[in-house]
């Protein structure tokens, strides 16, 4: 699994990320923080989750479509 940082300029509430050119996945992850938050830091809950969601098998992914259909049945939308 690969993982990149990259700070970004917010610009008109969107942002544009330029992946490295050996990046040949289809669908990747995206989590979005604000980087003023200067005194950020995460849990040991939180830290534990990630390291679980870093350790599991590509098997077990599910696209994003796949995980808003899951949410619109449990939820009835």
């Amino acid at each position: 699994m690969q993982a990149i940082r990259q700070f970004v300029t917010v610009k008109n509430h969107q942002i544009n990320i330029t992946l490295p050119n050996d990046f040949d996945e289809r669908e990747v992850e995206v989590i979005v923080l604000s980087k003023s938050e200067i005194n950020f830091q995460l849990t040991e809950n939180e830290i534990n989750i990630l390291d679980n969601r870093l350790n599991e098998p590509d098997s077990e992914f599910i696209s994003a479509v796949e995980s808003l259909e899951k949410i619109k049945l449990k939820y009835g939308f």
